[in-house]
């Protein structure tokens, strides 16, 4: 059968163009006939006859989309899904395109309660409902603040029945008919009724609840790698034991009471602008500012007075002194003769002061003096006056040069200008 102007038409079919109509796109023409190479509809126009192509939309989400997708991946703040269809869109069970097939969920997004980790809350292969909200540079979706967005389907991780809601333990909203395992799930309505929206079990999420002195261990406060807590971890059962090697990995990390993240070091010192005394998570560094809370929001918030700043700027620069002298001095002492000793050096700067250490450099094959030495004293202001009184003196009829040993261990020098 041959097809004309508005029949279907399908690669293959055959075509009849009229007397002074031309083939056109989606059309093969030659001494055998006109056949369709594309699949639409025929349209006769302007003085053409052309296929005008039935193809579908791409299928790729947008923001606002609601989409169903599996977990496949815990990561330790983000949950990796794979999209599986798009929700209220024509085509949206159609694959999606590669760089389109997988979501990050963050932590935060999951739902108003505090979640140490992604795991704590879904699981690999949990069936979940979720919005996109952003596609560049990558897809990222939500489950918070919908009551229809959340877990749909989830199985146990120890014996894989299906999990069912469950309100018996305050901190853990499903459980297993089959075995002991209960847990906490981002519960979508719909949970165990697939595209059925059923009852409202938000309460069941405890949105803004703080977790319970003996749930709190349980949660994943270690980031859910490489040992997941035993809420988290999608591959055993909430009663196993922790490996030994994770066991003594905490036990070396100093921990507050139920749990949580490690302490951190807390250093005295003194507020360098209010002179109060306060604490900080780091060792102070004399002469740079240290302040108390109030003192930082007054200073972030322009409050701190000139004459407190001006005053503030002298004790830094008091404690900058005092640093700089309980440091002492290091001297370079250059021009030593080879037959001078390093108690002959220690008797002649030792009068400016007390000394820490003399020491003469020798050849390492011959053991011979090389001609220089590093003197240091316990106070700088010592190895100041001594740098005064001996430069340019002489020790067995040559003359020494003492300066301030260079930090960085040997001279500066100036860099030579690039060739271009």
């Amino acid at each position: 059968m041959t097809a004309a102007a508005g029949d279907f038409v399908t690669p293959g079919s055959s075509v009849a163009i009229p007397d002074g109509v031309e083939a056109g796109d989606g059309i093969h023409d030659d001494v055998s006939g006109a056949v369709a190479v594309v699949t639409g509809t025929l349209v006769q126009s302007n003085g053409k006859m052309s296929v005008e192509s039935i193809r579908p939309s791409v299928n790729s989400p947008e923001i606002g989309d609601v989409i169903i997708a599996e977990v496949n991946r815990l990561n330790p703040k983000t949950a990796e899904v794979r999209l599986l269809h798009i929700e209220g869109k024509d085509g949206g069970h159609r694959d999606l395109p590669a760089l389109k097939l997988f979501a990050d969920i963050y932590v935060t997004n999951f739902v108003d309660r505090f979640l140490p980790s992604a795991g704590d809350a879904m699981r690999k292969r949990d069936i979940i409902r979720a919005r996109i909200v952003e596609l560049d540079p990558m897809l990222k979706a939500t489950t918070r603040d919908d009551p229809e967005l959340g877990v749909l389907h989830a199985l146990c991780p120890q014996c894989g029945e299906d999990l069912e809601t469950s309100s018996e333990t305050p901190d853990f909203n499903v459980a297993c008919p089959r075995c002991d395992y209960t847990g906490y799930r981002v519960l979508s309505n719909g949970f165990g009724h697939g595209h059925v929206i059923g009852e409202d079990i938000q309460s069941l999420n405890r949105p803004g609840a703080r977790w319970s002195p003996e749930a709190e261990p349980l949660l994943g406060h270690d980031g859910a790698r490489p040992y997941l807590s035993p809420v988290a971890d999608h591959r055993r059962g909430m009663s196993h034991e922790m490996p030994a090697s994770a066991r003594r990995a905490r036990a070396s990390q100093s921990r507050g009471a139920g749990g949580g993240r490690p302490r951190r070091e807390m250093h005295p010192t003194t507020c360098t602008l209010c002179g109060t005394k306060t604490q900080v998570p780091f060792k102070p560094t004399p002469g740079k500012p240290i302040r108390c809370r109030d003192c930082m929001d007054r200073v972030k918030d322009g409050k701190a007075s000139r004459d407190e700043l001006a005053k503030e700027r002298e004790v830094m620069n008091a404690a900058r002194a005092g640093a700089g002298e309980a440091m002492g001095a290091k001297l370079f002492v250059g021009g030593v003769s080879y037959d001078a000793t390093e108690d002959e050096l220690r008797e002649i700067f030792s009068a400016h002061g007390e000394l820490k250490e003399v020491h003469i450099a020798t050849d390492r094959e011959t053991g011979r003096s090389r001609g220089f030495a590093f003197v240091t004293f316990t106070s700088k202001k010592a190895g100041l006056a001594a740098i005064r009184e001996l430069n340019n003196t002489k020790l067995h009829g040559r003359k020494m040069s003492v300066q301030e040993s260079n930090p960085s261990g040997g001279r500066e020098r100036k860099r030579r200008p690039r060739r271009n």
